[in-house]
């Protein structure tokens, strides 16, 4: 059976020192690949530190690079997965004060939200347009987002590594 392939990037927002080697150990088991990253200084966050990999692998790599980070204090991350044969692509972004969050993407980089998560805001809002609202911002992580956005900008122009991975 052949494995479908599919391509993605780990950004690594902000991370303290001492958490570096931990991140490219974690990052190496998923990828099954030592991996050494880039660090530059991270503007936005005097102290941390941020790199990128973008990284080629099996359907469903961003999500187990996303789960081998999560919960890390002090760490600012967000993966990305593109769209494949038959799956669609994914989103994950996490900051220490939100948690992770996790998006559906069509092959643009737009956020799919379900039907179901529409009815959900609609029926929970009640006639109610700030809670409809509320609930449509949460389904387009917003606030994720909003956290996340200087840490993005303050990497323009910075060195990307890429990793490919075979099988």
């Amino acid at each position: 059976m052949s494995v479908v392939m599919t391509r993605g990037v780990l950004f690594v927002h902000s991370a303290p020192t001492a958490l570096c080697p931990h991140i490219e150990w974690a990052i190496g088991s998923v990828v099954d690949k030592r991996t050494d990253l880039e660090w530059t200084q991270q503007p936005a966050a005097p102290g941390m530190y941020r790199a990128e990999l973008s990284w080629v692998g099996a359907q469903g790599t961003g999500a187990l690079l996303a789960s081998a980070l999560r919960g890390w204090a002090h760490l600012r991350y967000e993966v990305t997965e593109e769209p494949s044969a038959g799956v669609d692509g994914g989103r994950w972004s996490h900051t220490p004060e939100l948690g992770i969050f996790h998006a559906v993407t069509d092959v643009h980089g737009n956020i799919m939200v379900s039907e179901d998560r529409i009815r959900y805001a609609y029926e929970s809002g009640a006639g109610d347009p700030a809670a409809v609202y509320h609930e449509l911002s949460l389904a387009l992580g917003e606030a994720w987002d909003e956290e996340l956005e200087p840490f993005r900008h303050a990497a323009e122009g910075a060195p990307v590594r890429w990793l490919h991975q075979v099988g």
